[in-house]
């Protein structure tokens, strides 16, 4: 089997792939202003068939996980067909979604009969206020609630994540209501630091901290990193035999980041971008035509990956093509 390996050495057995760019939440670092349609694009978001050909391709290069991400993935009406597809004919292994749990508390019975292997989502803060703060909505009780019907089904696989930020989320305080929220439940629970993207230069000089801070209060509270396996995102995991949860950080700016990158991604215009701060994509979109060109797709992914770069060049300022997280899938 060919696998995805770049000049690098480093393997890619895991790939994001957005479906939309649309999302329903205003998040401060993200889309402060709501989703806008940019007509400087007016390709249609990736076809279900097209996206099953991809897979396809994708699978026979060795990657045995896809996540699902945006925007907001479960906005396409054709979301849960898509999510069916990707598991029962495509030869991935695991399927999960980042999703901002719009509604999740009406959506468990379908996400967990979809047999998703996985879900991560978004929570900024656990205090209601904040939480609105952030996101411009006041849903923090109705996807608390989906969280805890997902685990009456059974549903394994829950991470949340949260992006850092300075004087809204940072506090010990804020850490504190986390720890007790995972001690009794069997959820990860990651901070992610802000990451400067092509337009929110101020809201990061005005909100960015280094995860540091957070790595601290671990280290103080006797928290034990973790090592993880090859498919695993860029999270640094902590455990605590006294905790059913467990604690994350992911950390872009730090000390050789990038030497673990294990993932690619893909737009929802079918863009494959080898880094989501790098300063090139190509479109694939012109090889998800016809199932006969399975080959010819193949052979230009695998060609792309000679361009990927040992590094992004984030703490130079540099953020490459992402104009904001919803357009590359986070």
């Amino acid at each position: 089997m060919k696998m995805l390996r770049d000049s690098f050495g480093r393997t890619f057995p895991y790939i994001r792939l957005s479906i939309t760019d649309v999302c329903n939440f205003k998040c401060g670092y993200c889309l402060p202003n709501g989703y806008q349609i940019d007509k400087s694009d007016n390709r249609k978001f990736l076809h279900i068939d097209e996206i099953k050909r991809l897979a396809k391709a994708l699978s026979e290069l060795g990657v045995c996980k896809i996540r699902l991400t945006g925007g907001e993935p479960t906005v396409r009406k054709d979301f849960f067909d898509i999510v069916k597809i990707l598991k029962n004919e495509s030869g991935i292994k695991k399927v999960v979604i980042t999703t901002n749990g719009y509604h999740l508390d009406q959506k468990t019975k379908p996400l967990f009969d979809s047999g998703l292997n996985g879900i991560n989502i978004s929570i900024d803060s656990l205090d209601r206020e904040t939480f609105k703060k952030v996101t411009g909505h006041d849903r923090l009780p109705e996807i608390l609630s989906g969280i805890g019907k997902l685990q009456d089904l059974g549903f394994e696989n829950i991470k949340i994540n949260a992006v850092l930020l300075n004087g809204i989320n940072s506090s010990e305080k804020d850490f504190e209501e986390w720890s007790k929220f995972i001690k009794s439940n069997k959820i990860d629970f990651r901070y992610i630091e802000l990451m400067q993207t092509g337009d929110n230069l101020d809201y990061f000089n005005k909100y960015h901290v280094s995860a540091s801070i957070f790595k601290n209060y671990l280290n103080k509270n006797k928290w034990i990193h973790q090592t993880l396996g090859r498919d695993a995102g860029p999270s640094l995991n902590y455990i605590n035999p006294e905790f059913k949860g467990k604690f994350g950080i992911i950390a872009p700016y730090s000390k050789d980041f990038c030497k673990s990158c294990n993932r690619l991604r893909i737009t929802s215009r079918g863009d494959l971008r080898l880094c989501l701060f790098g300063s090139t994509g190509i479109s694939i979109r012109h090889l998800l035509q016809k199932d006969d060109q399975l080959e010819e797709l193949k052979d230009l992914i695998l060609k792309q990956l000679n361009f990927k770069k040992e590094s992004h060049y984030l703490e130079l300022g540099e953020t490459g093509l992402t104009k904001n997280l919803s357009t590359t899938g986070g």
